[in-house]
């Protein structure tokens, strides 16, 4: 029997330092060994992505390609394009594939697209070797040592991982690939449905990710964004790939005292060049940089600063901490982790803007990026958080900075949560999620979900009496509103008095900054001229908390039955709730805001069937 025809699948974990997967591979000592990336058209059509994290990934790929070069010329990333469910099957017969390695994935999907993939190998004699490395413990070890539940807190996730054991030390990059062997195409290329397609708003040109299985040379390139139909060139400054990730992680620990006496909560949101926090996470959401790395970095210079140095969850090591817990709570919860509905361990609170809901084989889902407008005030909310046009620097600039470097400063994070969820809107956080679903760099579902129910108090934190101003809280980091200025530039000349408050400047003051408060942001906008604010903070604040009081004390989650049936609603009536998914809110107008009537609130609204109502129509008429 000759030696094994191995082929590594890359998919999040375009690395070759510390990846047990690929080491697993090498130690098979095979005679073929390929590596490869396929592009999986779920990634492509059915999740939400702006053309700063495609950039990102192609950098990622980029870099890793040139890094197999150097271990061997004959070799590199062999980028083919075709669904891997559909793809592999003919690669295993094609290419006589004896072994298939890959790193364990975490996502829902990617977990049931990995299981159908296993179970095809098997039918072709191909043996199938997995090994976990996207976290610092295996999240399903995690779970089983935790009961078989989620972790929702650190402290859970530090007592399961010590029942796992210590983390692994990281291991070294391979000195050597083999070569790859022959590639033959001898197959038809299985093309993909390519609707509905989440990203087309960013394709300005024709699609051709599928066009030619190998590229359009035929030589496995990597892609481009022009292949992918992306016209426009991404914004963001940040670039991606294991070489860049080693040399930050390297300037970021040259500075021992940094590293060593690292507190997340106090880094500064409104800090720019530099940054004050890593930067890391997009690297470790592609896997260019190893968290277990990261993790024993930063362990063994906490062990040698000593006195002074932070502690978890506050330090280095904790931030990793945090990520582990939201991975092996979606590892438990499964695919309703993302969403309140069917989610037993996320609270059910009646926003505003709720998901439209559709049956799948796994159950009733959320629709990614589709949702009710129960309040046209609320939607207008929503769309001017997203533009950021909100009428509150602070935020605006935060969600400014988002849009076009595609990160923002985890404290900038919580601000914008908050004020979309229970700290002024009341819109659901599944939109906020889908919007930093489409434009984060680092976007990590589990990350993202479970940083969004954080915020909005629906899970892993229950003090929803305490919301981030967006005025105060910015004050404390830049009381001069330097980082307002960088993003808001109708505002850069505006006196530092007023600079997160404009509209209580006067005439002569807005006069000499050169601008007026005028307008909604979203319609007619002219030039020197910066929105009124929405509404009034203190009071939007009293009504969300008062509203989450009810929600709270009524005490229903997403997996209760009254949730799916549509009574949830007699309970919240019951119980006086005006703030609630299929009624106005309360009476608060806008502030400032006289020739922007269209959506002014009509007092005494009363009462209209929302889209649970219909949703449990359906559940009625359908049994």
């Amino acid at each position: 029997m000759g030696k094994p025809r191995v082929i590594y699948w890359f998919r999040t974990d375009l690395r070759l330092h510390d990846s047990p997967a690929l080491k697993a591979a090498l130690d098979l000592d095979p005679a073929v060994l390929w590596p490869i990336f396929t592009w999986d058209p779920h990634y492509v059509y059915r999740v939400k992505g702006g053309v700063n994290r495609w950039q990102y990934l192609l950098d990622c790929q980029a870099d890793l390609s040139e890094s197999i070069k150097k271990l061997n010329s004959k070799s590199k990333l062999f980028v083919l394009r075709e669904a891997p469910q559909t793809l592999l099957p003919k690669l295993f017969k094609a290419w006589n594939v004896t072994h298939l390695v890959f790193e364990k994935d975490t996502d829902a999907y990617a977990r049931e697209r990995d299981k159908t993939v296993v179970e095809l190998a098997k039918k072709a004699g191909v043996q199938v070797i997995i090994r976990f490395g996207r976290t610092l413990w295996d999240s399903d070890e995690v779970v089983a040592r935790n009961g078989g539940k989620p972790t929702m807190s650190i402290t859970q996730l530090q007592a399961a991982g010590r029942k796992v054991g210590e983390i692994s030390r990281p291991i070294q990059a391979p000195k050597y690939l083999p070569d790859p062997g022959d590639m033959p195409l001898v197959f038809k290329q299985d093309k993909p449905e390519t609707e509905p397609d989440l990203n087309a708003l960013h394709r300005g040109e024709k699609d051709k990710t599928y066009s030619h299985i190998a590229g359009p040379k035929g030589d496995f390139s990597i892609a481009t964004l022009e292949e992918l139909g992306f016209s426009e060139p991404a914004t963001t400054p940040h670039r991606g790939g294991e070489t860049v990730a080693l040399k930050k992680l390297q300037e970021i620990f040259s500075d021992e005292e940094y590293a060593a006496t690292f507190q997340k909560p106090k880094t500064s949101p409104a800090a720019f060049e530099p940054q004050s926090t890593t930067l890391l996470s997009p690297m470790l959401h592609f896997g260019a940089l190893s968290p277990r790395l990261f993790y024993w970095r930063a362990q063994d210079l906490v062990e040698k600063y000593g006195k002074g140095a932070s502690t978890p969850p506050e330090s280095l090591t904790g931030q990793l901490l945090f990520r582990d817990m939201y991975f092996a709570a979606q590892a438990a919860i499964g695919s309703p982790f993302v969403q309140t509905l069917n989610n037993d361990y996320c609270r059910f609170i009646p926003w505003h803007l709720p998901s439209k809901v559709e049956a799948t084989d796994i159950g009733n889902n959320a629709i990614s990026g589709e949702y009710h407008v129960d309040s046209p005030e609320a939607e207008k909310w929503f769309l001017r958080w997203r533009a950021g046009v909100t009428g509150f620097p602070f935020v605006d600039a935060l969600m400014r900075q988002l849009c076009v470097e595609g990160w923002i400063h985890h404290l900038g994070r919580h601000m914008v949560a908050c004020f979309l969820t229970r700290g002024g809107c009341y819109v659901h956080w599944e939109r906020g999620a889908d919007v930093f679903e489409e434009w984060l760099l680092d976007h990590e579902p589990a990350c993202n979900a479970g940083n969004w129910q954080w915020l909005s108090c629906t899970a892993f934190y229950s003090q929803y009496y305490r919301c981030y101003s967006p005025i105060a809280f910015g004050q404390k980091w830049d009381k001069r509103g330097e980082f307002i200025r960088k993003w808001i530039p109708e505002l850069k000349n505006l006196d530092e008095k007023f600079i997160y408050e404009p509209w209580k400047a006067s005439t002569a003051a807005l006069d000499k900054a050169g601008v007026k408060i005028e307008g909604d942001g979203l319609h007619e906008k002219k030039d020197g001229t910066y929105p009124v604010p929405m509404f009034d903070f203190g009071e939007r604040r009293s009504v969300c908390i008062a509203a989450m009081k009810r929600a709270y004390s009524i005490g229903l989650h997403g997996g209760d039955g009254r949730v799916k049936d549509g009574s949830w609603k007699e309970l919240f009536e019951k119980a006086g709730e005006t703030e609630m998914e299929g009624l106005g809110g309360s009476d608060v107008h806008e502030k400032h805001a006289s020739d922007d009537t269209d959506h002014q609130r009509k007092e005494g609204r009363s009462s209209k069937e929302g889209p649970m109502d219909r949703y449990a129509k359906k559940l009625k008429q359908s049994a």
